[in-house]
């Protein structure tokens, strides 16, 4: 089995890297500090060891630790050494609100800022995409547009639906993405990956 991790920046094979698209370092810090700049948000630094937090906030906590189980407190992420993957910023009230418009008019045209979840919002390479890794892997493992499943709820899964011609979007998913699926699935709460899977499976 074959990990797309990250939004599509790392792609993992039995504990081997078969690809990655790393932010520039040199640029990490700035994003960094743009980001704390906005009240309320918490910051994930992700990189190929691990994520690093600054917080000891036991709500951002239950819900970092949701996501990144190899994750290590830090008194400051400016000091962090690895390669980095993206910046995944959280906000409780909403990252469409409070933070796309703080991080999108200062980064958005050298990187790929995307709004990955009502709270969530990732900062990362331009060309990175879960499309990206999932072309990638079209390539390199000789399989097609018509043989790619993927099902969505956010914005960063759009890339990916569009490399895949059985693309589904989450009956929770947000109306953008919905727009742009071919086929439509239950919900994440209605185990509804497997049943559109085994639905599929069925009919062939």
């Amino acid at each position: 089995m074959l990990f797309i991790a990250e939004n599509g920046t790392m792609v993992m094979h039995q504990d081997k890297e078969l690809y990655s698209c790393t932010l520039d370092s040199a640029s990490v810090p700035d994003i960094i500090r743009q980001a704390r700049t906005i009240s309320g948000a918490f910051i994930v630094l992700c990189g190929k060891k691990g994520a690093y937090i600054e917080t000891q906030d036991p709500k951002a906590l239950a819900e970092i630790n949701k996501y990144y189980h190899r994750c290590q407190y830090v008194d400051d992420l400016l000091s962090v050494e690895d390669e980095f993957i993206k910046v995944a910023l959280l906000h409780f009230d909403g990252s469409e609100a409070h933070i796309d418009p703080v991080i999108r008019p200062a980064f958005g045209k050298d990187f790929q800022v995307v709004v990955s979840a009502k709270i969530w919002l990732d900062v990362m390479n331009k060309v990175a995409s879960k499309g990206a890794a999932i072309r990638h892997l079209q390539q390199t493992m000789n399989f097609s547009f018509e043989q790619t499943m993927s099902f969505g709820d956010y914005f960063n899964d759009v890339e990916m639906l569009k490399e895949s011609y059985y693309s589904y979007a989450m009956d929770n998913a947000h109306p953008g993405v919905k727009e742009l699926a071919r086929f439509s699935a239950p919900s994440n709460s209605e185990a509804g990956v497997i049943t559109a899977v085994n639905a599929f499976l069925d009919a062939e």
